[in-house]
């Protein structure tokens, strides 16, 4: 039987942390909690390690690749589709697994040993998760490659919620099992199929349909200085014209896979829309009356697919903090050039600079592919 070591009694967590890894980087399997279930474990880079678990599975198949974060999703898979590196960036860490086509494989997962490779293609798919269970994560970041882990559950068996459970199921062929009690959920991850840029629920689990629906939308964020009079009627604008387009209310936008938001650069919490800017859009029907600025956050940055900023500067000011993000940078005017700011002049320049606006935002709608049915 294995040796199983309680995490949370322990005077010194990380000593165990390193005995996992050291178990790992020696070709034993370990057991370790996920948030969804406990998973076996084997070090990709050891093919006897990854045979031996794939014979504990059986003949079931499904074994997942458990990746340190999103950002290591399109070096293992560097064919990985739009789509796949959004849910990639918005699911994980978390409860899904996200299955490719193996065509679209290369990269990390080429430099694996061939037979490894073999197994991990399922049924011409590669299954990849990104675990959020802190002691997972710990386990992971000391090693050079990434963990094969058993699926959550499959036809031979249910969930393991515990220890305990892990143990009863494979006990024998387990070398190490680190116990950090009840696993948070308590269910098996939702594993989504991704292909030809749409997705489908392959197993369902813990997030449910309407969640990787919302976060496989498209979110579009407009961005200015200090979030009260261009990047507002920037989303004002598009949200009214894009509900126009696809015949919606504008409160139905989310559930047609849009969601739009603005945000400045150097702007304060909670101010509200400049009065020049509420009463201009009120004039096409739109209501700034409840909009209160936010900053640009690191977090808004990395969820949005499309930023649009105002000025060349607002686009530089962006890149220099998050120059990975730059194929989702834009300026707003299609040529290329500023679009001024308004504040403190009088209402004809912000006339000028809502007209400019909205010109730009006719345009870049106006190549939107809407596909009703993107799952």
């Amino acid at each position: 039987m294995p040796t199983v070591v309680a995490i949370r009694q322990s005077d010194d967590p990380r000593d165990i942390v390193h005995q996992a890894v050291q178990h790992l980087s020696n070709g034993d399997l370990v057991a370790l909690p996920t948030e969804t279930v406990y998973v076996v474990c084997a070090n990709a880079l050891n093919i006897q390690s990854v045979k031996h678990l794939n014979d504990a599975l059986g003949s079931n198949g499904g074994l997942t690749v458990a990746l340190k974060s999103h950002e290591q999703a399109r070096d293992f898979l560097p064919k990985i589709s739009t789509l796949g590196k959004k849910l990639a960036r918005r699911c994980w860490p978390g409860p899904v697994v996200l299955s490719f086509a193996s065509a679209e494989a290369g990269g990390i997962f080429d430099s694996l040993p061939q037979e490894t490779r073999e197994i991990l293609t399922d049924q011409g798919e590669i299954h990849l998760r990104a675990p959020a269970n802190q002691v997972f994560v710990d386990v992971a970041n000391l090693l050079p490659a990434p963990l094969v882990v058993t699926p959550d559950c499959n036809k031979e068996f249910s969930p393991a919620r515990s220890a305990d459970d892990i143990i009863e199921k494979f006990g024998p062929k387990i070398e190490f099992v680190i116990d950090a009690g009840h696993s948070r959920y308590g269910n098996n991850s939702t594993v989504v199929r991704i292909e030809n840029g749409h997705w489908e629920i392959a197993t369902p689990g813990v997030a449910s349909e309407t969640t990787i629906s919302r976060l496989a939308s498209d979110v579009y964020l407009f961005v200015c200085t200090g979030n009260t009079c261009r990047s507002p009627m920037a989303e004002g604008l598009f949200r009214k014209i894009l509900s126009e387009k696809l015949e919606c209310q504008e409160d139905e936008l989310i559930d047609r896979g849009f969601v739009i938001a603005s945000a400045g650069i150097s702007a304060p919490v909670g101010f509200p829309a400049s009065p020049e800017s509420v009463e201009l859009l009120q004039q096409q029907g739109i209501d700034l009356c409840g909009h209160e600025s936010q900053p640009l956050t690191p977090e808004l940055l990395a969820q949005s697919d499309h930023i649009f900023a105002m000025t060349r500067g607002h686009v530089a000011a962006i890149l220099s903090g998050f120059p990975e993000i730059s194929e989702r940078v834009h300026l707003l005017a299609r040529n290329g050039s500023d679009i001024s700011d308004p504040i403190g002049g009088g209402m004809e320049d912000y006339r000028r600079c809502q007209a400019e606006i909205e010109s730009n935002v006719r345009a870049i709608i106006s190549e939107i592919e809407y596909h009703p049915h993107s799952s």
